[in-house]
């Protein structure tokens, strides 16, 4: 538990000292988390230089087609269900606003950056409505009651084609890193 509270305290002021810097994690709903926003979600999440706590759910695809593409959303989350945000891979910062998540990979709702993305037919992005948000010190006091399993997070599995059984996937490595930690904190005194 310790932990994951240091790596939530370090995201923020690393996202504070270096605004452009990929800073993204992992959040993996706990089997007990019963939010129906979140219940079973691996949630790709970032922060921004102003501390705001940002994501989206990688793995809830929806039966909801681009009205132009034709390309599978997904439900990013529950805030503002109806604005397009799309994750995506960029060589270098888009001109228009976007948050560095990983490295070469960006998430907006800008509709510039959209526009551009939508325009490139095979353009390596994914398509979300809504996204997932928390006020100051809500995902804190969510660490502080367990609902949430903490990993890094990767641009493979951010892009992962499958997302069917990946909340499962992740629950078990999880589950495997938090007992070989209590198992190596019972070995050194």
């Amino acid at each position: 538990m310790r932990w994951l509270i240091w790596v939530l305290l370090m995201v923020p002021a690393a996202a504070q000292a270096q605004s452009d810097a990929p800073n993204a994690i992992l959040l993996i709903a706990k089997p007990e988390l019963i939010d129906p926003n979140f219940r079973e979600t691996v949630v790709l999440v970032t922060q921004t230089a102003d501390a705001s706590t940002v994501g989206v759910i990688l793995n809830r695809p929806t039966e909801r087609k681009h009205e132009k593409t034709g390309e599978a959303m997904y439900s990013g989350g529950p805030v503002m269900r109806e604005v397009i945000v799309a994750l995506f891979r960029a060589a270098r910062p888009p001109e228009a606003a976007a948050f560095p998540v990983l490295k070469n990979v960006y998430l907006t709702m800008h509709p510039q950056n959209i526009d551009q993305l939508l325009a490139q037919r095979g353009a390596n992005y994914r398509l979300y409505s809504g996204f997932s948000g928390w006020a100051p010190g809500q995902l804190q006091s969510e660490m502080q009651r367990d609902g949430w399993y903490v990993l890094p997070a990767n641009a493979e599995l951010a892009f992962r084609k499958d997302t069917a059984g990946m909340w499962e996937e992740l629950v078990r490595k999880a589950r495997g890193r938090v007992a070989l930690r209590e198992k190596l904190n019972i070995l050194v005194p």
